[in-house]
């Protein structure tokens, strides 16, 4: 029997290339986003798409979606915990509140429900067990100039890696994340046109085929229970990223 994932932000970047990826290896994926033509677009007619529209951050929507994987597919194998946004380069006293707020609650508090969601379902089915992969980012790690909110949203993913993969070892779920640099999506582009360096700079960077991201979730969420890839760096390889700042 083909196994299942939920696959969040699939609508654009890195969760299309995954939904698609997935399902050209016969998983079924359920594509979650805010709006269904999108989603729809990812799944371009492949077999074994479920496209779920809903808010990551709306608890009770949240609930509801994954009841629905549930019913649909009885268990569910895996997670990708992928939804996010980033604000633009800015000193902290710069950014607006509102900005902060919309920004923690995508890339924290929605993370927070999906995995939880997930987690349930994956401690409760029969068999135990399944797998999450949260989308860290190299600024998990190391900050870029600039991205307060976005690299603290990002440390709070890595706290909550190393929570679930303690926490569900007795459950058999395993968990990981993904750290990624500089891929190139629309989020991305920028980097090709340039952006600001931590010596005050604006210099272009190099990118690389957010294809190669896709596999490596796949390639994550492929391996048994057994083993787990902890922590997965994919990055161009001249980035900024090994002493940058």
């Amino acid at each position: 029997m083909a196994q299942g994932i939920v696959i969040t932000g699939a609508g654009s970047g890195i969760g299309r290339l995954t939904g698609r990826a997935f399902l050209d290896a016969g998983w079924k994926v359920a594509l979650v986003g805010r709006r269904p033509a999108p989603l729809e677009e990812t799944a371009e007619g492949r077999e074994g798409a479920l496209v779920l529209p809903f808010d990551v951050t709306d608890e009770a929507a949240v609930a509801e979606g994954f009841a629905t994987v549930a019913r649909e597919w009885g268990r569910l194998d895996a997670l990708f915990n992928n939804a996010g946004v980033s604000l633009g380069t800015g000193m902290i006293d710069e950014i607006e509140v509102a900005d902060w707020h919309n920004l923690l609650n995508i890339n924290v508090h929605g993370m927070f429900l999906c995995a939880r969601a997930a987690f349930g379902l994956m401690r409760r089915q029969d068999p135990q067990g399944g797998r999450i992969i949260n989308n860290g980012s190299i600024s998990a790690h190391v900050p870029r100039y600039g991205s307060a909110p976005y690299t603290i949203s990002k440390h709070a993913i890595t706290g909550l890696t190393r929570s679930l993969s303690l926490d569900g070892r007795e459950f058999d779920i395993a968990c990981g994340q993904i750290d990624i640099g500089n891929a190139l999506t629309d989020m991305a582009e920028k980097m090709t046109k340039g952006v600001p360096q931590a010596d005050g700079s604006v210099a272009v960077e190099p990118v690389m085929d957010a294809e190669h991201v896709a596999s490596s979730v796949l390639h994550m969420a492929s391996l048994p229970l057994s083993a787990n890839v902890q922590f997965m760096t994919v990055m161009a390889s001249a980035m900024p990223y090994i002493g940058r700042g």
